[in-house]
């Protein structure tokens, strides 16, 4: 098997739960997770530079969801090499009080910030192009916004997808990741990419 590969068959679809590490406003914190001041602006102008996407998500105390996205999905090593390798990613507390810049200037705490975006749904993630025109809202601004907990396929899919800048051609999400699934039963591989 070729170095960076993993046979599906080596991890269990769902993964035993990680110690997870909350924060005092009680969501899950990743290492992989930046903490910024929280202008979308700057946070894209610093991935851009890195040569990463920015991954905004949106997630709340108490969600489900997010705990299974933070348990069972984002600790599978090839979803958490991909985060890792590719993405700058931005926590929003859905009814946090801490201040949030758009990409239109507009700076509103995290709960009326998600109000503005209406997002309605957590988690929900945001991913961004590397560039985003002045004057324009993060909604508007999205590639993809993906309200909700997915398997790790998905996950991973979603993430290629937009790397691959695959929004911009014709196949949407849901016929690309079809393909890819076909790609991974016969490869047996969750990476097919290298």
């Amino acid at each position: 098997m070729a170095a960076g590969l993993i046979a599906l068959t080596a991890f269990p679809a769902t993964l035993p739960a990680l110690a997870q590490q909350m924060g005092d406003d009680g969501l899950h914190k990743a290492a992989w997770q930046r903490d910024t001041f929280k202008d979308l602006r700057e946070d894209l102008a610093e991935a851009t530079a890195e040569g990463r996407r920015l991954l905004v998500m949106i997630e709340q105390r108490g969600c489900i969801y997010c705990k299974k996205m933070h348990e069972e999905v984002y600790p599978d090593p090839e979803v958490t090499a991909m985060i890792e390798d590719h993405y700058f990613v931005v926590q929003i507390n859905m009814f946090g009080d801490v201040e949030v810049t758009d990409f239109d200037g507009e700076t509103l705490s995290e709960k009326d910030m998600v109000a503005k975006w209406n997002v309605l749904f957590t988690p929900t993630n945001l991913y961004f192009p590397e560039e985003v025109e002045e004057g324009v809202s993060a909604t508007s601004a999205a590639v993809a916004s993906v309200p909700g907990a997915f398997g790790r396929l998905t996950t991973y899919n979603m993430m290629r997808w937009v790397l691959d800048k695959e929004y911009e051609g014709d196949e949407p999400f849901q016929k690309y990741h079809a393909r890819q699934i076909t790609k991974q039963q016969d490869t047996g591989k969750l990476n097919v990419y290298e």
